[in-house]
């Protein structure tokens, strides 16, 4: 639908400054616009003529950020256009557009006041993703008709999320925690939700108006949907397979996972934060612990605990961060903010490996490369032009991602080399290109700035790495200065990377030596968060084994068990078609 009937330009209430604003403080330089011209698809035939005449050319704009794609509506103006996704992408995210520092009731007060406008009339034909969930769930049967599951609530709206890290900050990684605070919320809203007792679920006190529910409701064009999917058992003895799950054109998708998972229905199904990029809907599916086992989570002194039935599911649990327990769906599906249709893509033993081979430094860097058996990380980091691949910087904030790290951190120092200096090789060439470039202007600039004529700025580059909850997991302080500052955080990524990459490879190696190559790369870090965040490592990236067991008679030819992952990413790897 063309939105010109408004200015997107109007910065909003909450702020004085503009949405394209509040994205620059965010994300600087990563944000790229790219505006495109649109026909407008209204066409009037002219008094008297017998042709149609075009409309007016219209302008979206796609908005690029580390974390989403987001695509606005069509305007007249191409700012307008501009400001809309960005105004998209601060919904989407759930950025603050003033700082939002409440207190406690009031962050209760705002997550009640949050839920109740998720049921309002308006919200149904809203496009944001969570709004399919809403009409989905109004095909669903007689039983569970209108039911929504709490757990969709947690996963899909970010303003949600934001509020409950003020009412408990463990709620930033703990998806259980949120849904027993929406849940808690939801009970002071009797005269608009009811509660399941037994279920994760709300639903409306008094139904939809028809008028309301026939507008948002459409005919559907198709009988069914085929979904690929990965089925991932909890043992690790048994291997993981694809399935096809069909998806009715009146159903409800989280009800097909459930019934595969052995469950009822769509509220006994846990859903995971996006694995990998965060514009993806790659989640894992499981199962739900029963409802009387989370009632105290929302108490704001507990910060973390199990309540799960089953056995821990090591695989599953290394992609999404967090515990998952039983068997596990790994599947692209779900709404999106492009469309009202529901968004699904294959997912096949492919896509599963390539995952896990992302996980890894060197295993992003090959991939980058399209050269999977040859390409290993280089030592050191020359200039951009001479590199080849992804480069660091890029894959330390993929790993990150990948890992559900919070987005390095790149602190950027300049220093004056005194040119009396004997400098080693590199930076010896600068300081003769300098002192050429010196001669010819004068060097009066360095004199009038009361810095030493002739001398040389350097840079380096300070990372930190913190966790989702900021726990600071190591800190980088190379020792080394360049002359770019893209070459300082350049190397230095690469230092990071080439230390966490022998960790990976050796996942036992003793805190000891951990500690000696730390210092090797002027690397700090924090046992006690490192070995927390990486807990599953050692299961999924065992390198040392004995590589004749991947041929031997009793192997497996389609899935790796724990100990011989390391020669099967090898295989895997060989057979990827990039």
């Amino acid at each position: 639908m063309t939105e010109t009937g408004r200015s997107a330009a109007n910065p909003s209430k909450k702020s004085s400054l503009t949405p394209k604003a509040i994205i620059h403080q965010r994300f600087g330089d990563k944000a790229c616009y790219k505006v495109e011209e649109v026909q407008d698809s209204t066409q009037d035939v002219c008094s008297g003529l017998a042709f149609p005449q075009k409309g007016p050319y219209l302008y979206r704009c796609t908005l690029h950020l580390p974390e989403a794609t987001i695509v606005s509506g069509t305007f007249r103006r191409k700012k307008d256009a501009e400001q809309s996704a960005a105004e998209k992408a601060i919904e989407k995210l759930g950025i603050c557009q003033k700082e939002y520092n409440p207190t406690t009731q009031d962050a209760w007060d705002d997550l009640a006041g949050r839920v109740a406008f998720l049921f309002a009339n308006e919200f149904l034909s809203s496009p944001h993703p969570l709004s399919g969930h809403f009409r989905a769930a109004l095909t669903r049967d007689c039983d569970f008709n209108g039911h929504i599951p709490v757990s969709v609530i947690a996963v899909y709206d970010a303003k949600i999320s934001n509020i409950c890290k003020f009412i408990n900050p463990a709620a930033e990684a703990n998806s259980l925690l949120v849904m027993s605070l929406v849940m808690r919320a939801a009970a002071k809203l009797t005269d608009l939700v009811l509660i399941s007792d037994k279920q994760f679920s709300l639903w409306r006190r008094n139904p939809y108006p028809p008028e309301v529910v026939s507008s948002v409701i459409q005919e559907p064009n198709f009988a069914s949907i085929p979904i690929e999917v990965i089925h991932i058992p909890a043992p690790l003895d048994k291997t993981i397979e694809p399935l096809t799950l069909h998806i009715n054109a009146t159903g409800y998708y989280l009800d097909v996972i459930a019934h595969q998972l052995g469950m009822s229905e769509a509220s006994d199904v846990l859903i995971s934060r996006t694995i990998g990029k965060a514009s993806s809907e790659m989640r894992i599916y499981s199962s739900a612990p029963k409802k009387n086992m989370l009632d105290h989570l929302a108490e704001p002194q507990v910060k973390e605990a199990s309540h799960f039935e089953g056995s821990l599911n090591a695989r599953a649990s290394y992609f999404t961060g967090q515990e998952v327990y039983g068997d596990a769906i790994l599947a692209s599906v779900g709404y999106t903010w492009k469309s009202t249709d529901l968004f699904h893509e294959a997912v096949s033993l492919r896509s599963y490996y390539r995952m896990l081979v992302n996980k890894i430094p060197s295993g992003a860097y090959k991939i980058s490369r399209e050269a999977i058996l040859v390409a290993n990380l280089p030592v050191a980091f020359t200039t951009k032009s001479n590199w080849r691949g992804s480069f660091p910087r890029e894959i330390l904030c993929t790993f990150c991602r990948f890992h559900h790290l919070s987005e390095p951190v790149f602190s950027i120092q300049s220093n004056l080399l005194d040119p009396s200096l004997d400098l080693p090789g590199s930076l010896k060439k600068l300081k003769a290109l300098q002192s050429s470039k010196e001669e010819k202007s004068g060097a009066g600039l360095a004199a009038a700035t009361g810095d030493p004529v002739g001398s040389i700025e350097v840079f380096t580059c300070e990372i930190k790495i913190h966790s989702k909850s900021q726990e600071l997991i190591l800190q980088c302080l190379p020792q080394e200065s360049h002359r770019k500052q893209t070459d300082a955080m350049q190397s230095a990524s690469l230092k990071v990377l080439s230390w966490l990459n022998i960790y990976f490879e050796n996942p036992d190696m003793s805190l000891e030596k951990m500690n000696l190559l730390a210092e090797k790369y002027d690397i700090h870090f924090t046992p006690r968060y490192f070995f927390k965040e990486f807990a599953l490592c050692h299961l999924m990236h065992d390198f040392r084994i004995n590589r004749t067991r991947a041929y031997s008679d009793n192997a497996n030819e389609n899935e790796p068990s724990h100990i011989d992952i390391g020669v099967k990413i090898q295989e895997s790897l060989h057979l990827m078609v990039l």
